[in-house]
Parts: C-alpha cells; structure tokens; sequence
C-alpha cells in the first residue's frame, strides 16, 4: 500500500535530504514528546509550559529565525517550515500546533520592525520555549475587518494608554508577550500601530474560552483597562502597523494550508486502514467499489491542495506571490480537509462519531481552519478584488 503521510515528498521537486532531515527529526519529538500525552492534555485542555521548553531545546519553535536570536536560518527555507507544521500534525490534534507555534506570526514583527533591545529581550527566550507570544487582532466586533479595529492607545508622555479587548486569541492565556494591534490614529488602515504588551501589566486581563476542538491549546479573550504600555513598546512607526498585519496573513494561510494537507492525510491513513480490516457483507469494505471510489477522490483532493501549497510556497519563496494566492490557497486547503475528514468518518461509520479515532477530533477541528486567519467568504472577496474583479 502506497505510504500516504511520505510518498509524496519523494516525488515533488522541493524536498530533499535536508526537509527529510526536518522529517525525522520533527517526527521523533512529536513521537516522545507530544503522541503518549496528547489525549491527557486534550482532556484537561491545557499544555504543559514543559512542553514549550523541550520543543524550544530540540530546535523547532526556532526554525527559520535569525541565528542571531537562537533561531536556525542557514539553509532553511519556507519548505522546511512546511515540513515542520506536517509532523506537528502528525500528533493528531490541532491544539498541538497552536500550543507551540504562535510566535510564527507573533514574533516576526518584532524582528522585523523592533528595536535592538527588544529584539533582544523577546526573541532568544521565546525561541528557547522559556517564553510564550501571541498576536492579538480579532476583536468582538469583527474578525477578518482588521482596518476598522477599535482597541485603542491613546500616547501620553512616554506612555500609551490602552483600551479595548481582542478575543479568539490563540495562546491568550499562556503567552508572556503579546504582540497587539492597537488603533493610534484616525480612522482605516493608517490608524493601526503594534504594541508589545505583556503579561502582567496592570490593567490586562484574560479570560479562558471554550471551544469545539483545539482543546489542549487555550484560545482566550484579552481585556485592556487603562493599561500603561512603555511607549518603548511600540513595534515599527506609529500608525505603521497595517502593511506588516497583512504580510503575517500570507505566511499564517501558507502554513494553516499545510497543516489541512497534513491533517486531511491522517484522516485517508485511519480511512484505508479501518477499510482494509473491516469487513461487510463477507468481504473488507475496501473490496466494495464505491468505499474504493471514495477513497481515491479523498486522495485526488489531497494532492491537489498538496500541489497547490507547493506552488504558493515556491512563490513566496522567489518574490512571485500574490496575495490572492494565499487567499485562495486557504480556502482550497480548509475545502478539501473539510471533504475528506466527511468522507473518512463516512467510512469508519459508527466509530468516526466515538471518542477514540483521530478522525472524530480532526473532523470537529475542520471549523477554526476555515475561520481563522481570514473566513472562506472574506478570502474569496479578497481574491476577487485583488484579481480585478471588480
């Protein structure tokens, strides 16, 4: 039987030795670290701080970050973290992913945009696990609408005065840092700054929210009360904060598209494999041509999205991608997953709605993939204009 989780690597032109060293070595902690606890913490809803060290120690929160701040940059390239989010993946819960890698977007406008000192300060903690960042934007008032944001920072002498609240904030509770965009001017786009706020400034509180899947990792909404943030803080120009929101976008849909690859392949493997041992009406269910039938199609849309990740990733990689690209990427991904995790629990049956098989808890993760990080509608508008259709 063809391997489903690694045949298609061997066969693409973008990996080779050094992705497949990121494999195994991905895939081994994910193996110790992550597989013998992940129903544990899926059941207490919560992640051990433990966890995000060791990570931090094997190298991956620091993959494609400078080497200067602990990261590991020589070599690497968009690829690898492609790679990287596969085996994260492959524990078989989302939650895992959000746990450990919200400093993928939260982090690189600091080093993008920061001071020195703060660069310094954030980073190297951070990518050792001994730190935790989120980024703050989706507001109870709108989600995807990031220019019409509300929270406001009102600068007095060398100080800004926060108010406001973000929710679904991934990491929002566990996160040291929080990289926050904030409204410092007028109205729109130009109005919008970032602003490193931490965790036990006075006046910032959270509150843990629960949810439909992602259970071991916290998702929270954040509450700003007159709350003093040294103007140091300030990530990048005032009221320069929009452009950079909207770079993190690309990088946040690649990625999320990837891991709907990886998890929509967890859910074909436990599909072929209940297919192969199940048996109705005196033969296995895989002899039954419309259970052979299904599971073809399941796979003809994997490696379409497959396909399609790669090309947006090459793209990225050489100066050649479009916005659109990630807009619709993300929507074929979250598309396709959410068809074949259907198809896999149609073909476990009565098992797929059990508590046990990967499938019932990929299958309730399908939504926040297809929400987060921009819904299908607002990315297909989005498109659309960015294509001229309009």
């Amino acid at each position: 039987m063809d391997i489903i989780f690694d045949n298609w690597r061997s066969r693409s032109p973008h990996y080779g030795e050094t992705h497949e060293a990121i494999t195994h070595s991905v895939r081994q902690f994910i193996q110790q670290e992550a597989a013998p606890n992940v129903d544990l913490w899926e059941e207490q809803k919560s992640v051990p701080r433990e966890f995000n060290r060791k990570a931090g120690e094997a190298g991956i929160l620091g993959l494609g970050f400078p080497e200067e701040y602990g990261g590991t940059s020589e070599g690497i390239d968009i690829f690898h973290n492609l790679i990287q989010a596969e085996e994260l993946a492959r524990a078989g819960a989302g939650g895992i992913h959000s746990a450990l890698m919200t400093h993928f977007v939260a982090l690189p406008p600091i080093l993008l945009l920061g001071t020195e000192e703060m660069k310094r300060r954030i980073a190297p903690p951070v990518l050792r696990g001994e730190k935790i960042m989120a980024l703050a934007i989706t507001e109870p008032s709108g989600g995807s609408d990031v220019a019409n944001l509300k929270t406001r920072a009102e600068k007095r002498g060398n100080k800004y005065i926060v108010n406001g609240s973000k929710m679904f904030i991934s990491n929002g509770i566990r996160a040291d840092y929080h990289t926050v965009a904030v409204r410092t001017g007028g109205p729109g786009m130009r109005g919008i700054s970032l602003l490193l706020i931490e965790k036990d400034m006075p006046g910032f509180t959270q509150t843990k929210l629960d949810k439909m899947g992602w259970h071991c990792a916290d998702t929270a909404a954040l509450y700003f009360d007159d709350v003093e943030v040294p103007a140091e803080n300030l990530i990048g120009p005032e009221n320069g904060g929009f452009v950079k929101i909207l770079e993190n976008f690309n990088s946040e849909r690649l990625v999320a598209a990837q891991t709907c690859a990886a998890q929509s392949r967890i859910c074909l493997e436990e599909a072929v494999t209940w297919a192969l041992q199940r048996e109705t009406f005196g033969k296995r269910l895989v002899e039954h041509q419309v259970i052979r039938s299904k599971l073809a199609d399941m796979r003809r849309h994997i490696d379409a999205t497959q396909a399609y990740i790669d090309l947006c990733a090459w793209r990225y990689q050489n100066g050649a991608a479009h916005p659109a690209d990630f807009a619709l990427l993300k929507v074929q991904a979250t598309r396709a997953f959410e068809l074949v995790a259907r198809e896999a629990a149609q073909v476990l049956g009565g098992a797929s709605y059990i508590k046990g098989t990967l499938t019932e808890r990929l299958y309730r993760e399908v939504r926040v993939l297809a929400i987060g990080g921009g819904s299908e509608e607002i990315l297909l508008d989005l498109a659309g204009r960015q294509l001229g259709y309009c």
